[in-house]
């Protein structure tokens, strides 16, 4: 399978899970318990239809949409995501530059393999930092700090992560963060030998946002879910993120909101806009889909603060069902990792536009020429 031959999420998956050692393609590819509020946020999209007009006579369409004070050439972008080198020797770099190619806005992670400054001087696209609330209320402070100096112009903070998910997929494959790896798991390395080589022959593998804060240094390792269980704070409460609020001073969203009540003391407290996620179904199983919450949250604060969204999204339909309920943007996170993983910088670009083409394709056949005319009109559930 070559990636002249991907059409679809998944394509995408199938040539990722061809070309990675299994330890890492499991890392994407799995969720928390049994994985089901992972399928039910795709699933979701299917108890609502959408409603074309017909004989609209629509011409040129206009994707974009301005999220928190950014412009963007689509309403569709990159959620942060962590580790991306290990994924594809590319990384961050990759996506950021298919990012810029496209218009859309990059989202990047703490647990990111690329510094924000090294992103912010060499791409010209709207860039959101998101990072974790720690322990180390020092270590908060000098994140947004570092964030404000490098020019980032919207915070996003998770707050659906002051513990690790049971992913359990990763507990098998023994992924951890230097890699520590079980007999399986090496033996998938083993006959998968281009992933070693570039990931040995090219820049070193880093975590630039924190390495300078988090020792890992003399072999030891961690899991994600370690990371998330012992570095991060599970007291944080509403106050400790009001006053980062206004730390910031500036474009300031809460990741991980799926109740109206929280997207309203978000408003309170000073955020400008919230993201309606449930991490991709990686933290709580059994918790709602992202698209069944969606609807209260933006009747609640729809009108005071953008509301965004991310979970589950594989087509351009998703997008313009969440668009149609009030959504401002819509981010994908396993939508361009699995390109990446597939082909780096090129699969994250063709992945993108063939985003772009479905949008613009039904678009057209909506009968809508812009955004601003979808509406929960074109709407149906059952």
């Amino acid at each position: 399978m070559r990636l002249s031959q991907c059409h679809n999420f998944q394509d995408f998956r199938k040539l990722a899970k061809k070309r990675l050692p299994s330890p890492i393609f499991n890392y994407i590819d799995g969720a928390a318990d049994d994985e089901v509020t992972y399928r039910n946020n795709t699933r979701a999209f299917e108890h609502c239809d959408l409603i074309p007009s017909v004989l609209a006579g629509t011409q040129e369409i206009d994707l974009s949409v301005t999220v928190m004070g950014q412009k963007l050439a689509m309403p569709f972008y990159c959620s942060p995501t962590a580790l991306q080198r290990l994924f594809h020797h590319q990384g961050e770099m990759a996506v950021a530059a298919a990012a810029e190619k496209y218009g859309t806005m990059f989202g990047v992670s703490s647990l990111g393999t690329a510094s924000i400054e090294h992103i912010a001087e060499n791409f010209d696209c709207p860039q959101m930092y998101q990072f974790y609330f720690h322990k180390d209320r020092g270590l908060n402070k000098a994140m947004l700090e570092r964030a404000k100096e490098a020019g980032v112009p919207i915070m996003a903070l998770t707050v659906d992560s002051i513990t690790g998910g049971n992913r359990e997929r990763d507990l098998r494959t023994g992924f951890s963060i230097p890699l520590r790896l079980t007999l399986g798991g090496m033996l998938s390395f083993a006959i998968h030998p281009m992933w070693g080589i570039n990931y040995v022959t090219h820049e070193k593998f880093r975590l630039p946002q924190l390495e300078e804060h988090i020792g890992m240094k003399g072999g030891a390792t961690t899991t994600v879910s370690d990371y998330f269980t012992n570095m991060l704070d599970p007291t944080m409460n509403w106050k400790d993120v009001e006053e980062l609020v206004k730390l910031w001073d500036g474009e300031f969203c809460l990741k991980g909101i799926m109740s109206a009540e929280d997207a309203r003391r978000a408003v309170d407290i000073g955020c400008t806009g919230v993201i309606v996620s449930n991490h991709g179904g990686r933290q709580l199983d059994g918790s709602s889909s992202t698209f069944d919450q969606l609807k209260e949250v933006v009747n609640e604060v729809g009108d005071e603060i953008d509301v965004l969204f991310d979970s589950g999204v594989q087509r351009g339909t998703h997008v313009l069902k969440a668009l149609s309920i009030g959504a401002k943007a819509v981010g994908g996170g396993r939508s361009y990792l699995f390109p990446l993983a597939a082909a780096g910088q090129p699969g994250v670009e063709r992945a993108l536009g063939l985003m772009r083409e479905e949008l613009e394709r039904d678009m057209r056949l909506m009968g809508c020429q812009n955004i601003g005319e979808l509406s929960r009109k074109t709407l149906r559930f059952h």
